[in-house]
Formats: structure tokens, sequence, C-alpha cells
């Protein structure tokens, strides 16, 4: 079982060394676990898992490895697939409201909680839902979700009134993970990254340099050394090119976060954003309505958006071969009498650098995304998540090849 621990972790993505397996089995043999499954847990977390973005990888290899060894608060999959009853979580809050009122001010006995949740989960063989005794939903017993008990064990589900003092079945660190799509803060702190194009103003050295101040002072012995630099100035300036309809709809939310994560940063010195419809053509739209009229001619924009801006280009690249190889194939609006294929081709030409990020990108080759492909070859392109941002932040800032 230990062996395929080992291979499990592997297959999720962790970098599990030989030299920290066996510190593993070090650990095992001089009883630092404690002699409990979750002492093991916990221990082999501290020793395999270099990153906190690897938690969710990490559980879920547990998960699978150890969900048949005997354990008492175990839950399993039939059960948590009782306990989903979200479409209900309205409902549930109304019901449950004045039964928390009642029974607020209640002395919870923790242990007698627990005591009674194990043989619960023992005895248990079908869903409950409503009543006050077994494991459900919507009801008065101290173990489920969506119940108007004060003091119990959530199990699966949603928090509502955030009143238990025990959660099983969630995955707490899915949001930790460098490969799931990204929210605001994520884009507000990869954008960071670009603070490496600013300038350094002809001005006297008049800011602390906490980092050489930091290494002049080691290399002095310890003795402080104060080292001063010139101050920074926002050199970068930003465009944003973005898909908007059609396929990205259920991106909407997430094209929102990328834009009010630029416009709140402080850290360059422009930036420009427009949107457009599956490709890029003659035109692109000032709104993400993308509505006729409501435009710029593309060659204005790349009259009076200079070369050196940075560009950042969001995008599906779903649309079919004959929007990007037709020059007919914009049936929203104008061609220019050329091909969308044609369009990227001059962007290209146009500015120094640009990225495509990729919501919902295949891996590697794929012949049935044809224009995803095309744009592949013709851009650098990453999937829209936490490690394919600063990827594309670090494409960015690379000298120009």
């Amino acid at each position: 079982m230990f062996i395929q621990f080992f291979d499990t972790l592997r297959e999720k993505g962790i970098h599990v060394t030989l030299g920290e397996w066996l510190d593993l089995q070090e650990a095992l043999d001089k009883g630092l676990c404690g002699g409990t499954l979750t002492g093991f847990y916990y221990l082999a977390r501290m020793i395999l898992v270099k990153s906190e973005t690897d938690y969710d990888k990490y559980d879920m290899a547990f998960e699978e490895c150890f969900k048949a060894v005997e354990h008492e608060t175990e839950v399993g999959a039939q059960m948590l697939r009782w306990l989903d009853k979200s479409d209900m979580m309205e409902l549930a809050h109304e019901e449950a409201r004045d039964h928390l009122n009642r029974t607020e001010d209640l002395m919870i006995d923790k242990d007698d909680v627990e005591e009674k949740f194990k043989q619960r989960l023992k005895d248990q063989d079908s869903e409950h839902n409503g009543g006050s005794f077994w494991i459900g939903t919507m009801g008065k017993t101290s173990f489920g979700n969506m119940g108007g008990n004060v003091g119990g064990v959530r199990v699966g589900g949603q928090t509502g009134y955030q009143s238990a003092f025990s959660v099983i079945g969630a995955r707490k660190y899915r949001d930790f993970r460098d490969d799931r799509v990204m929210d605001n803060r994520q884009f507000q702190l990869a954008f960071r990254r670009l603070r490496q194009f600013s300038s350094r103003l002809d001005i006297p050295e008049s800011e602390l340099d906490i980092e050489g101040t930091v290494d002049k002072t080691c290399n002095n012995g310890g003795y402080l050394r104060i080292q001063m630099k010139k101050p920074r100035k926002n050199a970068v300036k930003l465009l944003l090119l973005m898909d908007s309809g059609g396929t990205m709809i259920p991106y909407s939310s997430l094209l929102n976060d990328l834009f009010q994560a630029v416009n709140k940063s402080n850290h360059y010195k422009d930036v420009k954003a427009y949107y457009f419809h599956n490709c890029i053509y003659s035109h692109v739209y000032k709104t993400p309505e993308c509505e006729n009229g409501d435009w710029v001619e593309t060659t204005w924009m790349f009259r009076n958006v200079d070369s050196d801006y940075k560009v950042i280009i969001v995008g599906d690249a779903a649309m079919a071969p004959e929007e990007l190889y037709s020059d007919t194939g914009n049936y929203r609006g104008p061609n220019g009498g050329l091909s969308g294929y044609e369009w990227l081709q001059q962007m290209k030409r146009h500015y120094k650098k640009i990225v495509w990020l990729n919501p919902k990108m295949a891996p590697g080759r794929a012949p049935w995304r044809e224009a995803e492909t095309a744009c592949k070859e013709m851009f650098p392109m990453y999937k829209l998540t936490v490690d394919g941002l600063n990827r594309a932040m670090m494409e960015l800032m690379a000298p120009k090849r």
C-alpha cells in the first residue's frame, strides 16, 4: 500500500524523491506519526509536499490510497452523494433559522457528538433528509449539512451558519493549486511581475535598496551598510484584447476579474482594453457587448497604440476554420479584405511582445481544434491558470529574441 501511495503521489504531479521517501520511512520507524492514520497524513505531507499548491493533489492521492483503511470517522462516496443537496440550500437556510435562534445558548458536548457520529457511520445504510437522528440534510441532527443544529459535524455540502465544530469531506486546499483557473486576487499578484519592466529615473539614488542593504551588510561581517537606489517609474504599457460572447460566455465573470485586476493595478504607465468576437478582424470593440459601430478600426489601434505595448490576448481560440482563414469569415462585422489569420499576423508584426491566455486550452497539438493549433504556432499560448499566467508574465518580461 505504501508503494502504491508513492506511485499515486507521482501520478498526481507531486515530485517525491527517493531521499524524501526514505526520510518518511525513518520518521515512521521512530513512531513520529503517533500510530494513527491522521498522524501519518500530516507527517507524510510535511516531509513529501514542498508547496501548499500541491496540498490538494496530496489530499486526492491520500484519499485514493487509504480510503479502504478502517477509520472510525471515514465518510464514503455514497454518503457524500446522499448529502449533496446544494440545489436546496436557500430553502434549508430559511427553515433552519428559527431553530438556530432557539438553540444558540445550549451547551454542546463535543465528545458526545463525535461518539454518536462514529456510531451512525457504522449503522446507517440509506439516505436521510430531515429528522433528528441519522446523518442527513435539513434536519435537526448534529451531523450532515444544511440543518438547524448548532455545534455539530458538517459532512460535505457548503457552510451556512459556520456553526459546526468539525467539517468532514471538504477539499480545503483546492484553491491553493497552481493549475486552477484564476480569480481577481491571483490576477493582481501575477501582474505585479510586470513591474520588472519599470525603468530607473536619471536622478540621485534616494530610495532604500533593501536587498542590496542586506547583501552589503552580510558581506561586511554583519555591520550595517546602507545601500540606496534610484526610484522606479511606471514604464509598462499594456494592451488587453479579450474575446467576448459565444463560447466565452461561461468565462464572462473571469474576464471581468481580469479587467478589474488590470485597472486596479498601479504598475502600468498606460492600459488599453478592447474586445473581439472569436477572432481579431478589421475592427475591435470598445465594450464586451461587441455591438456594430461601437468599435475602432484595428489599423487605428496600430497607429495609436504603439508597438512597445505589451499585448495580452485572452480567448479560447475556438473559432471555426473558415472564421480564421476566410476573408469573409467574420459573420458579425467587416473583414477589411483580410482573413482573421492575416489580421493576427499583422498583430504579430506590429507588436514586439504578445502572449495568448486560453481558459480551456487543449494539451499539445489538438487536430480537432485546428484554429487553436494555428494560434499556438503564431503566439506563445498559456492556459489561464495561476501557473499559466505566471509563465505568460515571464514571457512578456523576456528580452526580444
